[in-house]
């Protein structure tokens, strides 16, 4: 265990023990273990975590790289606490990785999905979303299996994925309209989704906005109204606050605001929301930097997401963002965040309850201060909290993982 990377609370015992005449004071100092550093599956050359969980199934997902161009992703099943053996899915050497946008893997009722992004062509910014599929029972994945099917060499990524019913619904920012028309214009970056079988096959598809931040992953989940999905959006003044959409009835609705933070920025700044549901409970973290103010800043819901609580500042100064959050019950969330420290970086979690209470801050690891550190993962299984994470020493990345349980949070 690398004890450097975890937070410790020493509790300090004093045992008093003497005779009648005199008293002797002993100390010993107890070492309670509240994040536990796991035995990672992954090996040297490893980035781009991502953990999932569906009811009793949890999968960690991730890519080594080999030379310059050679890259696999691969998974591992977690069972009783534990990393199982590593599985690949597939390897490619015209693949588009980068550091903010991750391939993703998900289960539903046995069936798996994944996708790694794809290059359509020799340009830098042009590539697709391609899908793996491995039907319950199956010995091998369906791989590189079109998501999209509009053909144009633009941008297609940031995906997010979620089990819905037998199927699999998902969501990518698409920039088929941001090819160059003969007039010299370009359209905006769109947000589309779909819902996919168990065999790969798009039944369904929506836009749901036609202008988004470009770079921002995206995040969506299942209540009890309907899928919904969260995003970063973009007017026409480059106000980029975070909206949402939701099907209710069948329907989409028109995008709509979480909260008008008003951040005017006109570059991305790579930066997406995280949101859970259970039932219609809805929790929502994102980052802003609106007014030059850095903060994670979280909202509730109880009717789907059609209207929020104001927002509750979780931190604020010199935050990175790099939010997730998951329920705990129907009253409480975790959040999870990254902020600098020095020449590091703090990946931090904490409890919020409904009405604002908050625990205090607990430390999970001290990582790099850089892109190649990625988005760290945070997932419940039962009472445990597991995270993933990218360290990177020099030019090398290996993920870690670690565990703690959600009890281990302090109020006092």
């Amino acid at each position: 265990m690398r004890k450097t990377s975890l937070y410790y609370l020493l509790v300090t015992l004093s045992l008093m023990l003497g005779c009648k005449e005199s008293a002797k004071q002993t100390t010993a100092k107890v070492e309670i273990v509240v994040v536990e550093e796991m035995t990672s599956p992954t090996g040297k050359s490893s980035a781009l975590p991502h953990i999932m969980s569906n009811k009793d199934v949890a999968l960690l997902s991730w890519v080594e790289t080999s030379g310059d161009t050679l890259t696999t992703m691969k998974y591992s099943e977690l069972v009783d606490g534990e990393w199982q053996n590593t599985k690949n899915i597939l390897t490619g050497t015209d693949w588009f990785v980068n550091w903010a946008d991750y391939p993703m893997i998900t289960e539903n009722n046995g069936n798996l999905w994944s996708h790694v992004l794809k290059k359509s062509t020799a340009g830098t910014y042009s590539y697709d979303i391609k899908m793996n599929i491995k039907p319950k029972g199956a010995t091998e994945w369906k791989t590189n299996l079109p998501l999209h099917t509009d053909g144009t060499p633009t941008e297609h990524g940031f995906v997010s994925i979620v089990p819905y019913n037998d199927h699999f619904f998902v969501n990518w920012l698409d920039g088929r309209n941001t090819i160059e028309n003969e007039a010299g214009e370009r359209g905006a970056m769109t947000l589309r989704a779909g819902i996919v079988s168990a065999t790969g096959e798009l039944l369904e598809e929506y836009e749901l906005d036609n202008s988004t931040c470009d770079c921002c992953q995206t995040t969506s989940a299942i209540t009890d109204n309907g899928p919904i999905v969260i995003y970063r959006d973009r007017s026409e003044d480059e106000i980029r606050d975070i909206n949402i959409v939701r099907q209710v009835d069948g329907a989409w609705t028109s995008p709509k605001a979480i909260h008008e933070d008003d951040w005017q920025i006109k570059g991305c700044p790579v930066n997406g929301p995280k949101v859970d549901a259970l039932g219609n409970n809805v929790v929502v973290a994102w980052f802003t930097g609106a007014e030059n103010t850095p903060k994670v800043q979280v909202v509730f819901s109880t009717d789907g997401g059609e209207v929020f609580t104001e927002p509750i500042v979780i931190a604020e100064g010199i935050i990175m963002g790099r939010v997730d959050v998951l329920w705990t019950d129907e009253d409480n969330a975790v959040v999870s965040w990254m902020e600098a420290n020095d020449k590091t970086a703090l990946f931090k979690a904490m409890i919020v309850r409904k009405d604002g209470t908050t625990s205090k801050q607990q430390v999970v690891t001290v990582m790099a201060d850089s892109r190649k550190s990625g988005f760290p993962q945070m997932e419940m299984v039962e009472e445990t909290l597991y995270f993933a994470w990218t360290e990177q020493v020099a030019a090398v990345t290996e993920i870690r993982t670690a565990k703690m349980s959600v009890d281990a949070f302090s109020f006092n």
